[in-house]
């Protein structure tokens, strides 16, 4: 790819060979402040609670307490981090409209309020997923349901905006993967995440800091795979980008979201069948 026919305004097409962090999160703040820093903040905030989980010695359902928030501190940062990256893909006159602003309202909200419940449940040692015992709880865990939907929602709605306002000077296959990724996140990983919310998982057990196994009557695996849509297309349509034609590039770019669907429609079944038989 000639990277001179992109301007510093394209970054997210060129090659990031010699751009230390220092240039990601100056480049982040430039896209999105709000977002930029509300993901930096709950990256930062992992370190208190990976001390916490290193103190505590709680567990719930086969897990230490703390682990919860952490993950979901992390997945929520990056969520947020990556919508900031991808507002930037915007001309700059469109990153500040009223559908942007609903975009990260709703990152923000929605991200606060579950990652607030989250993390005061662990610091009491009780449950925030699946605990409906006492009518507060039975109350908070279908507000966090909504909340959840509320946080993949938002990533379709960018996907519009990006479709509505789209910079010429990003290529063509890169755009369409981005679109792509964005509207698998909440298809597939908003998707079954409703059908997780009636299907408790095994206790945990199985790869380390995810606490679960890939299989075993287990949705997670592919809820993961579905939330983080977002991430690998994209990653997918970048190189594509890079080496190939745009001709060669869509059609390659519809054989791995093919692939990607399909390997998510796996770990449903599988997980949904072991769990019938079970």
């Amino acid at each position: 790819m000639n990277v001179s026919l992109y301007p510093p305004s394209s970054v997210a097409t060129m090659p990031l060979r010699g751009r230390g962090p220092s240039w990601v999160l100056r480049e982040l703040l430039d896209r999105h402040r709000v977002l930029a820093l509300f993901g930096l903040v709950l990256l930062a905030a992992m370190v208190p609670t990976a001390i916490a989980l290193g103190l505590d010695e709680r567990t719930l359902r086969g897990a230490n307490v703390w682990l919860k928030p952490l993950k979901f501190m992390l997945s929520i940062g990056v969520l947020s981090l990556t919508t900031a990256w991808f507002i930037g893909h915007l001309p700059r006159p469109h990153r500040r409209g009223r559908g942007v602003a609903a975009v990260v309202a709703m990152v923000v909200g929605a991200g606060a309020f579950e990652l607030i419940y989250i993390t005061m449940q662990a610091a009491r040692g009780l449950g925030s997923h699946y605990n409906v015992d006492g009518t507060f709880h039975a109350v908070m865990y279908p507000l966090m349901g909504l909340g959840a939907i509320v946080l993949t929602a938002s990533q379709p709605l960018l996907a519009w905006q990006l479709w509505r306002h789209p910079d010429a000077r990003i290529p063509a296959v890169y755009r369409a993967s981005v679109l792509a990724g964005l509207v698998l996140t909440f298809v597939l990983g908003g998707g079954v995440g409703v059908l997780l919310s009636g299907f408790q998982p095994p206790d945990a057990a199985g790869m380390f800091l995810l606490a679960w196994s890939p299989l075993g009557g287990n949705l997670r695996p592919a809820h993961f795979l579905g939330i983080h849509s977002e991430h690998l297309l994209p990653a997918a349509g970048l190189a594509l980008a890079t080496f190939l034609p745009t001709r060669r590039g869509h059609a390659w770019l519809a054989v791995i979201a093919l692939l990607h669907v399909a390997v998510f429609g796996a770990l449903v079944v599988v997980a949904v069948l072991t769990r019938a038989s079970a």
